[in-house]
């Protein structure tokens, strides 16, 4: 009978003492004999033991099915990282986030994708940024600027994806899927980005670090608590690469041709300044919510320091929350097995991608983390960089 069907029935399995056995990939101290559901006996020869030896390797980590009880958010995802599928994933993405707080020589980049802050998760992340559980941001211009309309007092509104959006249009109404903004609102927003345009030098080339920082010292001036306020005050630098794609586009296009003011944002500027706060890491840990500019903006700071440093400095960490699958070939659902390739990621580093809605999985996560962790010990400084500003 085949080594299979007694693997599949078997019952009972024995270890006796062989001497003088080995094999190029599995070294075999034992000789095992197997005892089917009938008591039938199957002593195994060498390659047997092989196959056995080979599926031992396989079945090393038990799973261990969740209790229901009374539990925090944290001790919850741990258990869930001892399950299956996506929950897994997400207790993983919680462990590895945790790890990198604790990692005292790790300098922690976070990409943070889509219109989120409609949703309400900006707030999540402005107290990263307060707790320094993230040392730099790159964002979508429209996570930076759709968080100002409600620091400025407005407000977001459960909606419906099942209406007539000709009839939102006509009341200016702007739907982002469930979620509802009063257009005029969101002009007072523009309006208050143009304002502060206005104050800038034209001729200067400003990176979106740059330009950036200085908004959140003017809002934070107006008691304006956005995320780049509370970036402006903890000291953590923030990039856009895509920040036009956004209200800061419409307000400087107003600005252009309404009073003939124009502003320059040089993005090469911004790859050089991101560049060099990885140069001046020990190491890098990467956090992405959805995928986009924002991540491989990132990425590619990694693929920067071979060239910079002559040497290899792949991120040492790396999570992602993301819905985007990899087969369609788009940045967004590449998995980091495949950034391995670019040099973007450590083939030896803490890499988990969690498929799953971010505004499911971010609340969720971040709370656990605020169980575990109280404080960041000695995050990394990069007052000399802000203070060329």
């Amino acid at each position: 009978m085949p080594l299979s069907k007694y693997l599949a029935n078997s019952v009972y399995c024995y270890d006796f003492p062989l001497r003088n056995l080995s094999h190029d990939l599995v070294d075999i101290s034992t000789r095992r004999i197997l005892v089917d559901i009938h008591g039938r006996i199957k002593f195994l020869n060498r390659s047997d033991s092989i196959l056995l030896a080979m599926k031992d390797h396989y079945l090393k980590r038990k799973l261990e099915s969740i209790e229901v009880k009374k539990k925090s958010i944290s001790n919850l995802l741990s258990e869930m990282a001892k399950t299956g599928f996506q929950g897994r994933r997400l207790g993983e993405v919680f462990q590895a986030w945790e790890e990198m707080l604790r990692d005292e020589n790790v300098t922690i980049f976070m990409g943070f994708a889509g219109s989120m802050s409609t949703t309400g998760q900006w707030k999540i992340v402005r107290w990263l940024i307060e707790k320094r559980f993230i040392d730099v941001l790159v964002s979508t211009g429209a996570n930076i600027s759709e968080d100002i309309l409600e620091a400025m007092g407005f407000s977001y509104w459960q909606g419906s994806h099942l209406v007539s959006d000709e009839e939102l249009y006509r009341l200016r109404i702007d739907r982002f899927y469930d979620v509802y903004a009063d257009e005029m609102e969101y002009r007072k927003m523009e309006s208050l980005i143009g304002e502060f345009t206005e104050t800038l030098n034209p001729s200067y080339a400003y990176s979106s670090r740059e330009y950036l920082y200085l908004f959140g010292r003017f809002l934070n001036e107006k008691g304006i608590n956005s995320i780049v306020a509370a970036a402006y005050r903890n000291r953590v630098p923030v990039f856009s690469p895509g920040l036009v794609d956004s209200g800061y586009g419409i307000a400087n296009v107003i600005l252009r041709y309404k009073k003939n003011k124009k502003i320059i944002v040089d993005q090469m500027k911004d790859f050089e300044e991101i560049v060099k706060i990885g140069a001046e890491s020990k190491k890098t840990g990467v956090i992405y919510v959805g995928g986009g500019v924002p991540k491989d903006f990132i990425q590619l700071v990694a693929v920067a320091l071979e060239f910079v440093k002559g040497k290899d400095q792949p991120h040492e960490y790396a999570i992602q929350i993301t819905t985007d699958s990899p087969q369609w070939g788009g940045l967004s659902g590449a998995t980091f097995e495949e950034a391995i390739s670019w040099g973007k990621e450590s083939p030896r580093g803490r890499n988990v991608i969690c498929y799953c809605d971010a505004t499911i999985a971010l609340p969720i996560v971040v709370h656990a983390l605020a169980e575990r962790v109280e404080k960041r010990i000695n995050p990394p400084d990069f007052s000399l960089l802000l203070e060329r500003t």
